[in-house]
C-alpha cells in the first residue's frame, strides 16, 4: 500500500538560479515523477507548508506548483485528506507531433472552380438579413414544423414557380425538403412501399451524388447512355426491364449542358403514363439560363404521368441552406407525401420562416437577377480567354454555373492535378460517368470565384494546355 509520501522520497532539486520561475520548476519535476511511476496514485503528497520548509521555499511556491498540476489533472486536492495523485503512470498524455511544415503548393489559396458552388451574394445583403430578423421575431410555435412543410414557405414557392418557370400548382402539391438529396431518399423510400428494391433508370453522365444517395437509399440503379440533350424516347423501348423511376435533367443536363428538346419531354410523359413509371425532374439550375429562353419544366406539360419536380436553393442561393421541395401530382404524389409524414420534416421551423419572408419580399427575384448578370459577366470572361482556342471544345454554356472543357493530346486527370499544385482545383469529366467510356475532359464552376480568382484560375488552366 502507499500512503504519505516523505520528503526524502521526492527527486526535487530546485536552483534559484536556473531557468524558469521556481514554482514552474517544481510543477515540472513532480509532473516527471508522477509519469516516471516515482508518485502513484496511491499517494498522498506532503503538505504546502511542510514541503515548502524542506526545500527552503514560499509556501505560495509550493500551492502554485500544485494548483498547476491539479489544473492539468495530475492532482486532486481533499481538504484536510491532502493532494493526492489522480493519474496512473501507464494512462500518459500523448506526445503532441509537431505538424509539418506544408510545402508552399499546400499554403497557397486554392481558387475552387468545382462545379455546383453560387457564388455567396445573398448572405450579403440586407433583405436576407431582414428575412432573418423578421423569423428570429416571431413568437415561436410550441409545436415541430408540419412534415410537409410550412404553409407560408409553400404558398412562397407556388408564387416563385409562377413567374420563374411558368409552373402552375397549389400549395398542396408543394413537399419542403432539405435539398435534392433528401427528395431523392424520400423518393426511393416511397417507391420501396411497392417494391423492396425499386429500379431507378439514370442518365449516364450524370450527377453521381444522386446515384450514390439512390442506391445507399436501397434503389437498383439502370443507366442509360445520353448525349448533351438528355435521354432519347426510343431509348426507352429497348430497355430489358421497366423501371420504377425514371431521373433527368431536361433544362440543363448535368453535366453536358444540353437541354432535352420537347418533342422527347412529351414521348417521355406518354411512355411514362403507359407503363406508371415515375418522372424525376431535376431542376437544379434553371434560373440561369444565358443564352437561350428556358423550356417549360416537364412536370409543367399536360400529361396524366407521374412527375415529382426537384427544386433547390442550393444553386439560386447557397448549398448551406440545405433546403429545396418537391412538386408532386398523380399517386406518386400521394405516396411521396405519406412517407414525408410518416418520416416528419428535416427542414427547421425558422429556416422555412426566414425563405419565406425572402421570397415574398422579392428578395429571391433580385438576387436571381443579379446573380445571372453576374454569372453572365464570368461566363464572358471564360469565353474570352479560352473561347477561341483550337484545342478546345467548350459546351454547357447556354446555361447553370459551370463549363465542359473537351480536349484531345493531354490526360484530363494529369492536368486536373497540376492545376492543383498550382492553386487552381477542378472536377474532371470521367467522374460522371458510371457505366459507359467516359470522356477526356474537365468542368469547370464559375459561380463561386470572384472575376480576379477566375482569371488568374483561366491563365493557369491555358498555360496548361499549351504546356508539353
Amino acid at each position: 500500500m502507499g500512503g504519505p509520501l516523505g520528503e526524502a522520497e521526492l527527486p526535487l532539486t530546485l536552483d534559484r538560479n536556473g531557468p524558469g520561475p521556481l514554482a514552474a520548476q517544481l510543477a515540472d519535476q513532480l509532473r516527471k515523477a508522477i509519469l516516471a511511476g516515482v508518485i502513484r496514485p496511491d499517494h498522498t503528497l506532503p503538505a504546502t507548508r511542510r514541503m515548502a520548509s524542506e526545500l527552503g521555499i514560499s509556501r505560495g511556491v509550493v500551492v502554485r506548483a500544485f494548483e498547476q498540476l491539479a489544473g492539468e489533472g495530475f492532482l486532486e486536492s481533499h481538504g484536510a485528506g491532502g493532494t493526492r495523485v489522480v493519474i496512473r503512470p501507464d494512462v500518459q498524455r500523448p506526445v503532441l507531433k509537431k505538424p509539418p511544415i506544408p510545402h508552399m503548393q499546400d499554403s497557397r489559396p486554392i481558387i475552387d472552380l468545382t462545379p455546383g458552388r453560387p457564388s455567396g451574394i445573398p448572405f450579403k445583403n440586407r433583405e436576407w438579413h431582414t428575412a432573418w430578423r423578421k423569423a428570429v421575431s416571431e413568437q415561436g410555435p410550441t409545436h415541430l414544423p408540419p412534415p410537409l412543410g410550412t404553409d407560408t414557405l409553400r404558398k412562397a414557392i407556388v408564387g416563385h414557380l409562377a413567374v420563374s418557370r411558368g409552373l402552375a400548382v397549389q400549395p398542396d402539391d408543394v413537399i419542403i425538403t432539405a435539398g435534392t438529396s433528401d427528395a431523392l431518399q424520400l423518393a426511393v423510400a416511397a417507391l420501396r412501399s411497392r417494391r423492396e428494391h425499386p429500379r431507378i433508370l439514370v442518365e449516364d453522365p450524370g450527377y453521381p451524388t444522386a446515384r450514390r444517395v439512390m442506391a445507399a437509399a436501397g434503389a437498383v440503379l439502370e443507366t442509360v447512355t445520353v448525349d448533351e440533350d438528355g435521354l432519347k424516347v426510343s431509348q426507352l423501348a429497348t430497355l430489358e426491364r421497366l423501371p420504377d423511376a425514371v431521373l433527368i435533367t431536361p433544362s440543363h443536363q448535368y453535366p453536358l449542358g444540353g437541354r432535352m428538346p420537347v418533342q422527347e419531354r412529351l414521348g417521355l410523359l406518354n411512355w411514362a403514363a403507359k407503363h406508371s413509371v415515375l418522372v424525376l425532374e431535376d431542376d437544379y439550375d434553371s434560373e440561369f439560363r444565358h443564352s437561350r429562353m428556358p423550356l417549360p419544366a416537364v412536370a409543367s406539360l399536360p400529361s396524366t404521368a407521374d412527375v415529382a419536380l426537384l427544386g433547390t436553393f442550393s444553386k439560386s442561393l447557397s448549398p448551406w441552406l440545405r433546403c429545396g421541395y418537391l412538386v408532386v401530382r398523380g399517386e406518386s404524389g400521394h405516396a411521396l407525401k405519406a412517407m414525408r409524414e410518416d418520416l416528419d420534416t428535416p427542414v427547421p421551423g425558422i429556416m422555412q420562416s426566414a425563405l419565406a419572408h425572402y421570397i415574398q419580399a422579392g428578395g429571391l427575384a433580385r438576387h436571381i437577377t443579379r446573380a445571372r448578370r453576374e454569372y453572365a459577366h464570368r461566363r464572358a470572361l471564360l469565353l474570352e480567354r479560352l473561347g477561341a482556342r483550337a484545342d478546345l471544345r467548350l459546351a454547357a454554356l447556354d446555361g447553370g454555373l459551370h463549363v465542359v472543357l473537351r480536349f484531345q493530346g493531354k490526360d484530363a486527370l494529369q492536368l486536373a492535378n497540376e492545376a492543383l499544385r498550382r492553386g487552381v482545383r477542378m472536377a474532371t469529366l470521367d467522374a460522371y460517368y458510371a457505366d459507359r467510356e467516359p470522356e477526356n475532359g474537365l468542368v469547370i464552376g464559375y459561380g463561386a470565384p470572384s472575376d480576379l480568382q477566375l482569371i488568374k484560375a483561366l491563365d493557369i488552366i491555358a498555360e496548361l494546355l499549351e504546356g508539353p
